[in-house]
């Protein structure tokens, strides 16, 4: 009896398959295309994103080497971008060029940034729910550019789609959405299972209530919640896999990265002491509690978004390992830095890691650090300040174009993204989460020494799990549900994944973090200040 889970990230589609224990038994991945064709505009193409799954579940069922019969359920999740289908489910331009090719508007795209803003002076309750402010990577901003820039696409499509929920409805025909993903990034209010009609009149979307929501979801499941009928025969072709295999309502990826990690067998503390860390090209923090926490800056509560009958809250950075690997491109020396990792078989960032960990056994780290101070702002920030506006700032550079002020810049940003962690970490304690302890998954995450950097700067340990594919196992672990296998998503997280490590904050560290975290929230104050001062002249 085997699970396949399907993760679809901003630069490819994963699969893997994995047994009853939660062992991966075989995993595949295939690129998906992208389009930057204007500032701030980000697209993909919903036909390119099913090939690229279709590949990736037939070459994890391959190296698996199993047949389909032995399939009991597939599981999905995604990115937050948003798909637009016509009335036949056939794709529609989100561009201005009109290439129906390129019909998703990717989740980090910031072209509804002008929305957004009108959207929060509007001061509607459902704000409530997204931290106070929404972020035009959710989707009622994006929906409203739609209708103001493109009112053809927007009065032509049939359907608006989270790229999960997208999935779902291609693996099985249901329209059905998740109340992951609409909760989370559509203002769909789980709590009292409905959308609230009053603020769709109020900021311009009103058609959309008007029609009773039907193109944006009018009936909603929990993840892990078996769709009817299960897999359809179309896509069972697709995938090589039987007629009527379970499908599991889905998740967002950084939601099913939590699903994987933060109920593992042998974690400290309660579920709700543990904060999932899913570091990645961006970063998101996800917490549960029993009771809805209310935090400026972090979205939610959101009910029943991750684990069915529970709060959710949901920080993050809008550029994690983007930031790092922006940093460090940027430096003199990066075209030689990228020739050596090259023939090492190696990425930029990981060959600076390497070298990182082999100065660090002569040199101090505040040494190495220097005066060099990284603010990893460049995509904005999403928590705690819900700042799209928000820039990065690289504080403290010389004139040096060689391998050691490469790799001080490297520690420097990936220190960064600690501070941006403890940032969230402080705002939560303050209004009374009781967080114990960082379950980081990502690829990031397999780095002994960002795992250290992370604790040392974020202040709390930081643990892993033994699975290779933590989001992987996310989607899995909603498939065994569905299945049946597994009674709920809380028993499949504890009986399918197991803690592997955990790196605890070296107390000697505790002094430098201290002041360098004081400099790291005054170069944020500084970006605020000067932004202020460019709008006043």
């Amino acid at each position: 009896m085997h699970f396949i889970g399907v993760d679809v990230g901003t630069a490819s589609a994963r699969a893997g398959v994995f047994d009853r224990t939660g062992a991966l038994l075989g995993a595949a991945s295939h690129p998906i295309r992208i389009w930057r064709e204007r500032p701030d505009h980000v697209e993909q193409s919903s036909d390119d994103i099913w090939a690229a799954v279709t590949a990736s579940v037939r070459g994890a069922c391959e190296k698996a080497g199993i047949a389909p019969e032995q399939v009991a359920g597939i599981g999905f999740d995604a990115t937050c971008s948003l798909v637009v289908l016509d009335g036949e489910g056939r794709p529609l331009a989100v561009n201005a060029e009109g290439e129906d090719e390129r019909n998703i508007i990717v989740w980090m795209d910031h072209r509804a940034t002008p929305q957004a803003k009108r959207i929060n002076a509007t001061g509607a309750r459902v704000l409530d729910y997204v931290g106070g402010r929404i972020s035009p990577e959710m989707q009622t901003p994006k929906l409203l550019w739609l209708a103001e820039e493109l009112p053809a696409t927007f009065g032509r499509a049939g359907h608006f789609m989270d790229l999960t929920d997208f999935l779902t409805w291609r693996a099985t025909g249901s329209l059905r959405r998740s109340t992951c993903t609409v909760t989370c990034k559509w203002t769909y209010l789980a709590h009292e299972q409905r959308w609230d009609e009053a603020y769709f009149h109020e900021i311009g979307l009103g058609a959309l209530a008007d029609e009773k929501f039907v193109r944006i979801g009018d009936q909603t499941s929990p993840p892990g919640t078996a769709i009817p009928g299960g897999l359809r025969a179309a896509a069972a072709r697709d995938f090589g896999l039987a007629p009527g295999t379970p499908v599991a309502m889905g998740l967002i990826d950084a939601h099913a990265g939590a699903l994987g990690t933060i109920g593992a067998d042998g974690l400290a503390g309660k579920l709700e002491q543990r904060l999932a860390y899913v570091f990645g090209t961006s970063a998101c923090t996800l917490n549960v509690s029993a009771a809805p926490m209310f935090v400026p800056g972090v979205w939610g509560p959101y009910y029943s978004a991750l684990v069915p009958g529970l709060w959710l809250s949901e920080g993050g950075q809008s550029a994690a390992g983007a930031a790092i690997d922006h940093v460090v491109r940027q430096h003199a020396w990066a075209a030689a830095a990228s020739a050596k990792a090259e023939a090492a078989g190696k990425s930029l960032t990981g060959w600076l890691e390497g070298r990182a960990v082999e100065v660090l056994e002569d040199m101090p780290l505040a040494q190495l650090l220097g005066g060099v101070h990284v603010v990893g702002d460049f995509l904005g920030n999403r928590a705690p300040f819900a700042d799209p506006d928000a820039r990065g700032i690289i504080a403290g550079l010389d004139m040096a174009e060689d391998e050691t002020s490469l790799i001080r810049l490297y520690v420097a940003a990936v220190i960064s993204i600690g501070y941006g962690l403890r940032q969230i970490v402080e705002i939560l304690r303050r209004e009374g989460a009781d967080l114990e302890t960082v379950v980081v998954s990502g690829g990031a995450g397999r780095s002994a020494l960002v795992r250290q950097l992370l604790a040392d700067a974020g202040g709390l340990p930081v643990s892993t799990c033994v699975s290779p594919e933590p989001v992987l196992l996310g989607a899995a672990m909603t498939a065994a549900v569905a299945a049946g296998v597994e009674p709920d998503l809380q028993t499949a997280m504890e009986a399918l994944s197991a803690v592997s490590e955990t790196t605890f904050t070296a107390p000697e560290s505790r002094e430098l973090h201290t002041w360098r975290y004081k400099a790291f929230i005054a170069l944020q104050e500084v970006d605020r200040s000067l932004r202020e001062h460019g709008r006043g002249s």
